[in-house]
């Protein structure tokens, strides 16, 4: 039975998110030639519905208002119920990033629904979809189906193939008006440590490093790998313990989880909080002095050696390449 199938965007520096993308492919997948409708919450998003449309969406619902400038769950909250009282949809698709993990369950309990979170792959189509999602820190995976009722869910940044974006494609963008209020909580300012580049939880390569990179000045043979290869940087917790980097850099269970094309593991033991953030990303390439550490046992390829030695040979090597 077709559905309609609600995919809540994502936006970033005033730039839609690629997974808001893989979240339309989620949707299509689901929908079964039903209508997939993208919905946009921001104070000035109007000018990102277009592309939504162009890469898959049916319509778009737009929320705007000051209040939605910075994301609450009060405000984004208030705002998608709206749009879920106006389209009464058989389904909802968020991204299982940091707003995404915070508002996904907000809504589903305000709908009395069941969620189904970090969704990495979807078998079949329609009524005959089924969800594979982690487990136990990733060291195993269950499928999951819908029988009856609401179907929500979250998809993982990478995991789901986003629709070729089609330049001519249209669809009807409308804006709906609500009244945001009761906020209990009110962002004055937001401060925070700019990044320039490829966004982590996004990226197709990173280059993690841990507490064998011994500083933060250490970590600059692994950016400029990185910037070869058009990633980003990411680090173990004890790399950000020991203040090399900023936690916004963490990767692992109480950091951000990744699932890169290409995930390289620099001066980085392998501990199993480490590897619950990586251990699914497509190729793992470790580098480790020791030949007995734990990240050698999830690697594809394992590199003994020292990391300031290896990693400008590979920077070098991947420069002829290119």
């Amino acid at each position: 039975m077709s559905k309609k199938v609600l995919v809540l965007g994502e936006a970033r520096e005033g730039a839609l998110r690629n997974v808001s993308f893989e979240a339309i492919g989620a949707a299509k997948q689901v929908a079964d030639g039903g209508e997939v409708v993208g919905v946009l919450i921001g104070d000035s998003v109007q000018d990102l519905a277009q592309e939504m449309v162009q890469h898959g969406a049916d319509r778009v619902v737009t929320v705007e208002h000051p209040h939605l400038k910075t994301y609450t769950s009060d405000g984004f909250g208030q705002a998608f119920m709206a749009v879920v009282d106006q389209e009464s949809p058989e389904g909802i698709v968020f991204a299982h990033t940091a707003n995404g993990k915070d508002l996904a369950p907000k809504i589903a309990s305000k709908l009395q629904s069941g969620l189904i979170s970090d969704v990495t792959a979807i078998e079949g189509e329609g009524d005959d979809a089924t969800f594979i999602r982690p487990i136990y820190s990733g060291k195993a995976f269950e499928k999951v189906r819908v029988k009856e009722g609401l179907l929500f869910f979250t998809i993982r940044p990478n995991n789901i193939e986003a629709p070729a974006k089609e330049e001519g494609r249209s669809g009807d963008i409308s804006s709906l008006s609500v009244d945001i209020t009761n906020l209990r909580t009110i962002i004055e300012d937001v401060v925070r440590k700019s990044t320039d580049g490829v966004d982590l939880s996004e990226a197709k390569v990173i280059v993690a490093g841990g507490r064998g990179v011994k500083s933060a000045e250490g970590f600059e043979p692994l950016q400029e790998l990185a910037d070869l290869l058009g990633g980003a940087v990411g680090a173990s917790r004890g790399a950000c313990d020991a203040d090399y980097v900023d936690y916004s850099l963490q990767i692992g269970q109480t950091g951000k989880v990744v699932t890169p094309d290409l995930y390289i593991a620099a001066g980085i033991s392998g501990a199993i909080q480490h590897l619950a953030g990586m251990s699914n990303s497509k190729v793992i390439v470790a580098i480790n002095k020791d030949p007995e550490a734990n990240i050698f046992k999830v690697a594809d390829y394992g590199i003994v050696g020292d990391l300031f030695e290896v990693v400008p040979m590979l920077t070098e090597e991947f420069r002829k390449m290119m």
